[in-house]
C-alpha cells in the first residue's frame, strides 16, 4: 500500500487559510440572508450548536474516554471536552457562544455590507492589541499604519449610522455587535496560541460548553415565553441547511482550519490573512443580496483592506512560530487528536 501523504506544514497553513476566507466569505451573506428569513439569533444560533455538535460531541466523548483508558485524562467538562475546565469554558465563551450570539443579532440590524468590513476589519486590531498586551507581541511601524487605516475605513463604515443614531436607526446596534463579534473571536485566538491548544480539541471545546450553556438555557427561556423562537413554524429545509451550514460548515470545518492557520501563522497574522473577506462578501452582498455600495462603504473597504495588508507585511516577531512540522504531517497523516 502506498503511503499517505504527508502535507509540509506551509502547505497546511495556506489550505487553512483558504479554507477560512471560503467559509467567512459565504458566513457574512448567507446570515444576513437569514436574518431576512424564519429564525429569530437565537434560533440561528440554537442551529449553529447544534448542528456542531451532532458531531463534535461524540468525538469529544470518544477522545476523553481513550484519555482516561491510557490514563492521561484530566478534568473534563461531563466527560466530553478534551480540555481542562478552565480551558473549556474561558474558550467556549469567547469563540463559542459570544461570538454567535453577537454576529446573528448583529444581522437583523445592520446589512452584510457593514459586516464584511466590520468583522474581519475589527479582527486585526483587537488581536493586535490584545497580542500586545497579552502575548508581549511588537507592534512594528507597518502594523501600526495598517491598523490606523482600518480604524479609518471602520469609521467610514460605521461612522454615519451612529451620526443617524438620534433619528431613530437601528443599523448603528448592528454595526457594534459586529464589532463586539470580532473583539470575541479574537479573545478566542488569543487564547488558542497562549495555551497552544490542537485545532480540533478546541474545535470540540468551545462546542460543548456552548451546547451545556445555550442550550438548556434557551429551551427553558422559550417555554418559559421569554424568548421568542420560530423554530416549530420555520420550514424544515430551512433549519436542517442552518445546522449543516451554520454548525458543520462555519464550526466544525472554519473553527478547525482557523486554529490550524493560528498554529502556523501566529494569531496577529493569521487574522490579516483574511483581507480576501471584506471584499469577497461585501460585493456578494451586492451581488447575491441587492445591497448597495455606497462611496463611503467602498472608501472604507479599501482603507481595512489595505490596513490588513500593510499589517501582513512584517517580519517574524517573537512568540509568533510555526508549529513543528512533525506535528502538522502527523496530523495530515490522519490523528484526529493532533
Amino acid at each position: 500500500m502506498p503511503a499517505a501523504p504527508r502535507f509540509s506544514a506551509r502547505t497546511i497553513g495556506i489550505g487553512a487559510a483558504v479554507v477560512t476566507v471560503g467559509v467567512w466569505t459565504a458566513f457574512i451573506v448567507i446570515a444576513r440572508a437569514s436574518a431576512g428569513r424564519s429564525l429569530t439569533p437565537f434560533d440561528l444560533a440554537f442551529a449553529r450548536i447544534c448542528g456542531a455538535s451532532l458531531v463534535l460531541l461524540p468525538w469529544g466523548a470518544w477522545l476523553v474516554m481513550r484519555a482516561r483508558a491510557e490514563g492521561s485524562a484530566r478534568d473534563s467538562f461531563f466527560g466530553l471536552s478534551p480540555l481542562p475546565l478552565r480551558l473549556t469554558a474561558l474558550a467556549g465563551v469567547c469563540g463559542g457562544l459570544a461570538y454567535a450570539l453577537l454576529a446573528y443579532t448583529g444581522f437583523f440590524f445592520a446589512p452584510a455590507s457593514h459586516a464584511s468590513v466590520l468583522m474581519p476589519g475589527s479582527l486585526p486590531l483587537w488581536t493586535t492589541l490584545l497580542a500586545a498586551l497579552i502575548l508581549r507581541d511588537r507592534i512594528t511601524p507597518l502594523r501600526a499604519l495598517g491598523l490606523a487605516l482600518i480604524v479609518l475605513g471602520d469609521l467610514f463604515v460605521g461612522g454615519a449610522s451612529l451620526l443617524h443614531a438620534l433619528e431613530g436607526g437601528q443599523i448603528w446596534k448592528g454595526d457594534l455587535l459586529f464589532m463586539s463579534a470580532a473583539f470575541s473571536w479574537a479573545c478566542y485566538s488569543i487564547v488558542v496560541r497562549r495555551h497552544g491548544l490542537e485545532a480540533v480539541r478546541a474545535t470540540i471545546a468551545i462546542t460543548v460548553f456552548a451546547f451545556a450553556a445555550f442550550v438548556p438555557a434557551y429551551a427553558l427561556l422559550t417555554a418559559a415565553g421569554l424568548v421568542r423562537s420560530h423554530l416549530a413554524s420555520a420550514p424544515v429545509g430551512e433549519i436542517l441547511f442552518q445546522m449543516a451550514f451554520q454548525g458543520l460548515g462555519s464550526v466544525v470545518i472554519s473553527g478547525i482550519a482557523f486554529t490550524r492557520m493560528i498554529q502556523y501563522f501566529g494569531p496577529v497574522r493569521s487574522t490579516m490573512i483574511t483581507a480576501l473577506v471584506p471584499g469577497l462578501s461585501a460585493f456578494g452582498a451586492v451581488i447575491f443580496l441587492g445591497e448597495p455600495l455606497s462611496w463611503s462603504l467602498f472608501a472604507g473597504l479599501m482603507l481595512v483592506t489595505a490596513g490588513i495588508l500593510f499589517g501582513v507585511q512584517r517580519s517574524r516577531a517573537p512568540g509568533v512560530r510555526p508549529i513543528p512540522a512533525g506535528a502538522v504531517a502527523a496530523a495530515a497523516g490522519g490523528r484526529a487528536d493532533g
